[in-house]
C-alpha cells in the first residue's frame, strides 16, 4: 500500500495539484473525508504556504492528513495533545533525515522573495528544476509508512 499511495500523490502532483494537495488527497478516502475538500483544505499550503517557500507543502499535506487520523479533538486533554506533537515531529525528523529540512526554500535552493513567490507552469523544465515531486513522495511514504504501523499494531499483526 505505501508505494502505491506514494505512486498516487506523485500523480495528482503531476496532474497539477499543489505538494500539499496532492499528499493529502492520495489519503482522502481512509481518512473518510472527500477528495474535493481535502484539496480545498490543502490549497492554502502550497509552495512552502502560499507560495512564500516556508515549511514544503507536502510536509504540510501529510502533517494535515496525520491530523484528521490521529488529531485530538478535547482541548483539555493534553496527553492526546503531547502525543500527537510527537508524532508530528517523529514524521518532521523522518522528512528531515531523507532530505536535509521541511523548509520549502532550504529544499530547493532558492531564497523566497520576487518571482520566487509566483506559481510556475507546469512544463518539463519545471519539473527538472523542481525535485518537488520526490519531496510529494517522500513525505506520502512517510504517512502511509506510519499508519500501516499503526494498523498492524492496532489488528496484533
Amino acid at each position: 500500500m505505501m508505494e502505491k499511495k506514494a505512486q498516487k500523490a506523485v500523480e495528482l502532483f503531476k496532474s497539477g495539484y499543489n505538494c500539499s494537495q496532492a499528499v493529502i488527497a492520495a489519503f482522502a478516502e481512509e481518512l473518510g473525508i472527500e477528495s474535493d475538500t481535502a484539496v480545498k483544505i490543502a490549497s492554502s499550503f502550497g509552495g512552502g504556504m502560499g507560495g512564500m517557500r516556508e515549511v514544503c507543502g507536502a510536509v504540510s499535506g501529510m502533517f494535515m492528513a496525520a491530523g484528521i487520523r490521529y488529531g485530538y479533538t478535547d482541548p483539555t486533554d493534553h496527553t492526546a495533545k503531547k502525543e500527537h506533537y510527537k508524532r508530528i515531529q517523529k514524521m518532521a525528523s523522518a522528512f528531515t533525515e531523507q532530505n536535509g529540512s521541511i523548509i520549502c526554500h532550504e529544499l530547493l535552493g532558492i531564497r523566497p522573495e520576487g518571482d520566487n513567490l509566483i506559481p510556475r507552469e507546469r512544463t518539463k523544465e519545471y519539473y527538472k528544476k523542481r525535485p518537488c515531486a520526490e519531496y510529494v513522495r517522500c513525505a506520502a511514504q512517510i504517512f502511509a509508512e506510519m499508519t500501516e504501523n499503526d494498523e498492524i499494531a492496532t489488528h496484533g499483526l
